[in-house]
């Protein structure tokens, strides 16, 4: 039956300084308040309380759509359904989607850096943001998330694919199949549909260093870096080099108190290597001796291999790049890297364990337990590895005489011309 408001009425309802509240019957009722405003409400009973639930006000909601609405109330209580709280619930649920539709691809991007960049060094975590702002937020930035599909992330790829930067459009995939992770996780997105998209790009080149690993030509390398007559920061650094095989960052990023001398030491903290784990270098008494030397010529500094331009910066690797080239080596005959992969070479040839060999290249051992017992298991057979590697080094560089400097020579006039170096 049709309840005691009519249309006429309800328009003629004014504001009289009190609240009025006129009932339709059934538990719908209008509020009028003191300065005439009219909101429809219904009075109910659920689990023996009483309760108010707003419909919406008039005449913006009818008095038709609030007796339609208060036919959907009783049917939700027939069903022993609470309509506050499901209204509630159907609010957060709007509002949930409204916010899933708000955070945009960089948004989100954002928040997985922030919270990852903690586990990279800060070098690598400018980097990994500076390759999204430049080759993906443009693109992809400003869409919503969840509106993104696996053809959206491919061509993003692709546009830098055909920029003849195949690394790099695989680097982006897997750093966008990354935020597309933690976005599922998060409950931002169902599914992530960046994943397995580095199938439907070109595959990446095979990119081997270049290195030495022919005795004799190490011999003369050797010599070569004794005559550097550049930096002499420069030159320590490619001594010590060739006999600790660390990545050039963590060697140029040395700092004195890493280093133990008595002890014969090196301890990389883990924020600095690769795989976040500290690495232990123990070092032979040829680059102990190596260590005292460079100590008294830093005399007080904090960095073991300083920029000759700053105190404050440690050595760039275009620095030893440079240096190697002045000595006539292009970069298909060594390269800085190398020196690790003559290490690995040459001790896999003359029958060291693979797994010590790994250990001391810092290779990642994924499971964390494993890699504590390496180290423990390793230490002291790393040990006589390192000092019988220094001195095969040396006798490399003996027997090597002064038979390297017409080879040297050699190279130097080939490369002159391509790098315009001088002595």
């Amino acid at each position: 039956m049709p309840g005691k408001l009519t249309d006429t009425r309800l328009r003629s309802l004014r504001a009289t300084g009190k609240v009025q509240k006129i009932s339709d019957g059934n538990g719908l009722y209008i509020h009028v308040s003191q300065t005439g405003g009219k909101l429809w409400r219904i009075a109910y009973r659920f689990n023996g309380k009483q309760k108010t639930l707003s419909l919406g006000a008039y005449p913006a909601l009818s008095l038709k759509e609030a007796r339609v609405r208060l036919d959907e109330i009783k049917s939700l209580l027939a069903e022993g359904i609470d309509p506050g709280v499901q209204k509630k619930e159907s609010k957060a649920n709007v509002l949930a989607i409204a916010k899933k539709q708000a955070q945009t691809f960089e948004t989100v991007a954002r928040e997985w850096h922030a919270k990852k960049s903690s586990g990279l060094t800060p070098n690598y975590a400018k980097q990994v943001i500076q390759r999204l702002e430049a080759f993906v937020f443009p693109f992809l930035g400003n869409r919503p998330i969840t509106e993104l599909k696996a053809a959206d992330f491919l061509s993003t790829f692709q546009k830098v694919e055909a920029r003849g930067r195949i690394e790099m459009a695989h680097r982006l995939a897997q750093m966008c199949g990354q935020v597309m992770r933690y976005a599922r996780i998060a409950g931002i997105v169902e599914i992530d549909v960046a994943s397995g998209l580095t199938e439907a790009l070109t595959p990446t080149p095979i990119r081997h260093h270049a290195t030495i690993t022919d005795p004799k030509e190490i011999g003369v390398l050797l010599r070569a870096i004794d005559d550097y007559s550049g930096s002499l920061v420069t030159q320590y650094a490619l001594k010590i080099m060739p006999y600790v095989f660390v990545r050039s960052v963590e060697l140029r990023g040395a700092v004195w108190e890493e280093i133990d001398l008595s002890a014969k030491t090196w301890t990389i903290p883990a924020i600095r290597m690769k795989m976040r784990r500290p690495h232990y270098v123990p070092l032979a008494t040829q680059v102990v001796n190596l260590f005292q030397e460079l100590r008294e010529i830093s005399q007080n500094g904090t960095l073991v291999f300083p920029s000759p331009f700053s105190a404050s910066r440690y050595l760039t690797d275009m620095g030893l790049l440079v240096a190697l080239r002045r000595m006539g080596y292009d970069k298909n005959t060594m390269t800085i890297h190398g020196f690790r992969s003559m290490a690995s070479t040459l001790l896999n040839e003359q029958g060291y364990r693979p797994d010590v060999i790994e250990a001391q290249l810092a290779h990642g051992e994924r499971n964390a337990v494993r890699a504590a017992y390496n180290h423990a298991e390793y230490l002291k057979e790393r040990r006589n590895m390192m000092q019988a590697w220094a001195d095969y080094l040396d006798t490399l560089r003996a027997a090597a005489g002064c038979l390297c400097n017409y080879y040297l020579m050699s190279r130097k006039e080939t490369l002159s011309s391509t790098y315009n170096l001088s002595n």
